[in-house]
């Protein structure tokens, strides 16, 4: 058993907060392009427990990732990256000084039911959790979306991790049940629900990545690249009707674009079947991102495609495809309307017999979890 606040620390905790992991149903690889983006909220939480300390010393247990009961320690204000799960921790008190506001030391006890490396946004979950706890000790005046640009800040400035704003506004806005489309740009933001006769499947494929490592950043930086070749600020800006100068452009630019700009497409399209109830064609949309995924974005591994193609070969899954940044990860799927355990479990048993993967049920949650 993981020891409790009280147990660590000696006394109660003052505030208990929650952030939830995300689903990205369509739009990958488009908030850091400028683009729209649709997750949603998972029943999975990441959970913030702190105590106010008299000092400037931060004390921090992480029960997923602390041995036997450790404590890590830092000094407010002598933040330094390099200690692992801390750094989550020391970028947001990093980025909130930065900012201005005042803080003294903490106590904190951190555990979380989102999959490390399952392209569900466990550190964005981490970063908003953080935030919100931070938030109510010492009443900063911050709303909802100023906490997911911070928790952007600590990826990029503090973790290393190039990531889009994509997934602490999911962490911090989104809900259960409910698509939220999000113009990454103008940081405009709508909620729009799922239709009736669809359940969402998400199965982890038990191959992890890594944002803060290499092909993330390569993917940024080759989307970059392209925009200044084709004299765009970000690759949003280029519209549909011209992807023929994509054509022109070094491989794997073209491609990289051409993923980007059919992406925010299939975003807005997507929205429209959700509005109209389309099952059948948000299917459609699901395998277009995927293909485009693997084919000219290159971030499946085969796992991943492994569990689309059983997707495909079920009668009662709409669609399939790849969510998160890739490289591993889960898959997100559509299934008909009551079918969704089972649909998962055929799913993953069939995968476990082909991959010798573990693969992990998050959606719908497995009885008792």
């Amino acid at each position: 058993m993981n020891p409790s606040f009280q147990e660590l620390f000696g006394h109660p905790a003052q505030v208990a907060v929650h952030a939830p992991g995300r689903v990205n149903l369509i739009g990958e690889h488009t908030d850091y392009n400028g683009g729209f983006v649709l997750p949603m909220a998972i029943p999975q939480q990441t959970h913030v427990e702190l105590r106010r300390r008299d000092d400037r010393r931060v004390r921090a247990f992480s029960a997923n990732k602390s041995q036997a009961g450790e404590i890590l320690e830092f000094e407010l204000g002598a933040e330094a990256a390099g200690k692992g799960w801390l750094d989550y921790v020391q970028g947001v008190t990093h980025v909130l000084q930065r900012e201005g506001h005042t803080l003294s030391g903490v106590e904190l006890r951190i555990s979380s039911e989102v999959p490390l490396g399952s392209g569900l946004s466990s550190s964005a979950s981490l970063d908003v959790g953080l935030l919100r706890a931070l938030r109510a000790a010492f009443s900063l005046p911050l709303d909802d979306v100023q906490l997911a640009l911070l928790g952007q800040r600590v990826e990029v400035d503090f973790v290393g991790a190039p990531v889009g704003v994509m997934d602490p506004m999911a962490a911090s806005i989104a809900g259960l049940g409910v698509a939220l489309f999000l113009d990454t740009r103008h940081m405009n933001f709508e909620r729009v629900p799922l239709p009736p006769g669809v359940d969402v499947v998400i199965i982890n494929s038990g191959v992890a990545h890594n944002h803060s490592a290499g092909d993330y950043r390569v993917r940024r930086a080759e989307c970059e690249r392209a925009a200044a070749l084709l004299g765009v600020p970000q690759l949003r800006d280029l519209p549909e009707a011209e992807l023929a100068r994509t054509e022109r452009l070094p491989d794997p630019l073209g491609r990289r674009t051409r993923h980007v700009v059919t992406e925010n497409a299939r975003v807005l399209a997507t929205v429209e079947a959700l509005r109209a109830g389309d099952l059948k064609r948000l299917g459609q949309l699901f395998y277009a991102s995927h293909d485009s995924q693997r084919l000219d974005y290159e971030v499946s591994v085969p796992e991943i495609d492994l569990l689309v193609d059983l997707a495909r070969e079920d009668s009662d899954v709409y669609g399939a495809r790849l969510t998160g940044g890739g490289f591993g990860g889960s898959v997100v799927m559509l299934a008909r309307d009551g079918t969704g355990t089972a649909v998962a479990q055929r799913i993953s048993e069939r995968y476990a017999a082909r991959s010798g993967q573990r693969p992990a049920i998050l959606l719908p949650q497995p009885t008792g979890a």
